[in-house]
């Protein structure tokens, strides 16, 4: 059986790729995994029972559950492998070994060779991957090769040597492979084009060499070798879908400290990465409660302090998404474009899932602290002076006119309140006219709670634009309402807000919870108010045509259809059936009424 904070992490985990790791109760880490789900792939372990007894142990002795989000299933393999050599878990039998992903080389040389290789020499050379295919590495190094004519040997091409004649042009060279350097046949500087061009290649932009092999292919396909041009073909199509390198991994980011700041109206989250040779080694995100209206610069500073010292750290170098005070002793990098963005990025999205995550588990085990937290936002978006604890939403139904409904749904503390929903037919508006339905019901409504002395709401949502919202307002004026309760519309197209003499409508975040709210209300209010009109409009059409019929009544016609489904099957129905549902003297009415010449 799992723990409380294990089934609470279990509700409340992403549905995105990254990596999971567990540790048991004394903080030690017993496994890490990879996951294109992480939600399903997690609860797979609780979920059912397992062959294996190693796993069925090691799940007994999990007590706690933290995760990484990282952007694709490639970056959570990569994260696995790095973290999984760092701290060697006991429950990993995979990936322990010295085994590495491969990685594409350009050597530290005067003329520099390009190969594939496993192992990270600190000689200054460049390294580009880690890639999780040699297949990969193969394909783009041949591609690299089919346009640029490298050196493979390994002499020592100094222009000391290359002076004195110390070597001699091999089979590469008669085999149009190399333009012959050892001997002078090509130039530093022309060699180094080329090699500024498979830097490109390695690191995505590859656009200009893939169209010179484009025109390869056609060539070869022009020339009738059509095998030849399949072959290069068939390496387009794996390049067009290669990955340059991992957002997670990097051999030039080392020993490196990545910082970053999400907060709210009472909370800001701070989340912390560390990179080590080139690896993400360690992930954590700090919750600090606001006690004033402390700015996120203060907060994140106030993170950095708390984060190094819990775990005891001290990187000389910090990445941040802004300028921080923490002393002249840190090197202070704030990231604008390439690796180091990209891994500022990867921490920022791990705090919005870290909040996300809390909100839910908020929602769980301490509601009313998740429903106070959105009331004093809705507040603050929306300009109200009060939080919004009840809201009530209009919507009209009708179709071209026909039995003109209207619905009012009622939401308080963020949740729907359905015994206090209503229904309103409309009785003083001829046609359909949405303006004056609007008006009539929004006046019934609150002449009725004002009337009986209940409760008025915080907020008035009407389903529609300024027209609609006119009338609400006409209508609480009317009342004398105006001013003392709040009243918004809201319009489909693009969920703009509109307020009572604004013309300019206001925008709220489309993942804000605000809008959220303000949806599920809107939309809970179209289904309510279509499923009256429908049930209206059908008993209507069902009940029209027998009540025309003389010496039928109300009683006859509900018998009628409960038995016969419709009046299509009255008409054609036997007099027998007639008789058997309704007796002789009203089937013989049905029956010479729809079968009399």
């Amino acid at each position: 059986m799992a723990s409380a904070s294990v089934e609470l992490h279990l509700k409340t985990l992403p549905t995105s790729p990254g990596i999971y790791q567990y540790y048991d109760k004394n903080g030690k880490l017993l496994y890490v995994g990879k996951a294109k789900n992480l939600k399903k792939r997690v609860l797979s372990y609780f979920n059912k029972s397992h062959d294996s007894g190693r796993i069925r142990t090691m799940v007994k002795k999990i007590h706690e559950i933290k995760h990484i989000v990282v952007a694709t299933e490639t970056d959570a393999l990569l994260l696995e492998n790095s973290l999984i050599k760092e701290y060697q878990p006991r429950y990993n039998v995979m990936l322990k070994d010295d085994k590495s992903y491969p990685w594409i080389c350009i050597k530290n040389e005067r003329f520099p060779r390009v190969f594939p290789t496993r192992r990270l020499i600190k000689d200054g050379s460049e390294y580009y991957g880690p890639y999780t295919s040699m297949k990969t590495v193969r394909t783009l190094l041949d591609l690299i090769k089919s346009l640029y004519k490298l050196r493979t040997c390994n002499y020592d091409l100094s222009q000391e040597k290359i002076d004195t004649g110390k070597y001699k042009v091999c089979l590469e060279y008669h085999l149009g492979n190399c333009e012959g350097p050892c001997e002078g046949k090509q130039s530093e500087k022309d060699y180094h084009e080329h090699i500024e061009h498979i830097r490109q290649i390695v690191k995505g932009d590859f656009k200009e060499s893939l169209d010179r092999f484009r025109e390869k292919m056609k060539a070869h396909a022009a020339a009738m070798e059509f095998e030849e041009a399949q072959r290069i073909k068939e390496k387009l199509d794996i390049l067009e879908n290669y990955q340059a390198k991992s957002t997670v991994v990097h051999p030039k980011i080392n020993n490196v400290d990545v910082f970053t700041i999400i907060s709210d109206e009472g909370y800001g989250y701070v989340n912390f990465l560390q990179i080590s040779h080139g690896a993400i080694i360690k992930s954590h995100t700090l919750e600090l409660k606001k006690q004033l209206d402390e700015t996120d610069k203060e907060l994140l500073e106030l993170g950095i302090i708390e984060i190094q010292q819990r775990f005891d750290h001290n990187s000389k170098e910090i990445y941040v998404p802004f300028a921080v005070d923490i002393g002249e002793h840190y090197k202070v990098t704030i990231p604008k474009l390439g690796d180091k963005k990209r891994i500022l990025d990867l921490s920022e999205r791990n705090a919005k899932y870290y909040r996300m995550e809390r909100f839910k588990q908020t929602k769980i085990v301490d509601p009313d602290r998740h429903t106070n937290r959105i009331m004093a936002q809705m507040k603050v978006d929306l300009r109200l002076t009060e939080e919004p604890r009840h809201i009530e939403c209009f919507d009209n139904s009708n179709i071209q006119g026909t039995n003109p409904v209207a619905a009012c749904v009622v939401f308080k503390n963020g949740k729907p309140s359905k015994s206090d929903y209503r229904k309103f037919n409309i009785k003083t508006v001829e046609g359909p006219d949405d303006f004056a339905s609007m008006e009539e019901v929004v006046f019934r409504r609150y002449r009725r709670l004002l009337e009986e002395d209940q409760p008025l709401p915080q907020l008035i949502i009407v389903d529609g634009g300024k027209g609609q919202l006119s009338s609400g307002v006409k209508a609480l004026e009317t009342l004398g309402l105006r001013g003392k309760i709040a009243i918004i519309g809201i319009a489909k197209r693009l969920e703009e807000l509109f307020y009572p003499g604004d013309s300019i409508p206001l925008y709220l975040d489309k993942k804000s919870e605000t809008l959220k709210i303000i949806q599920q209300l809107r939309n809970e209010a179209h289904r309510f108010g279509i499923t009256f009109h429908r049930n209206k409009r059908s008993n209507a059409a069902l009940g029209t045509e027998l009540e025309t019929i003389r010496g039928i009544g109300e009683k006859t016609i509900v018998d009628l259809l409960k038995h016969f489904r419709s009046v299509s099957k009255v008409k054609t129905a036997t007099k027998k059936s007639l008789t058997d549902v309704i007796g002789p003297s009203k089937a013989d009415i049905i029956y010479n009424h729809y079968h009399a010449k």
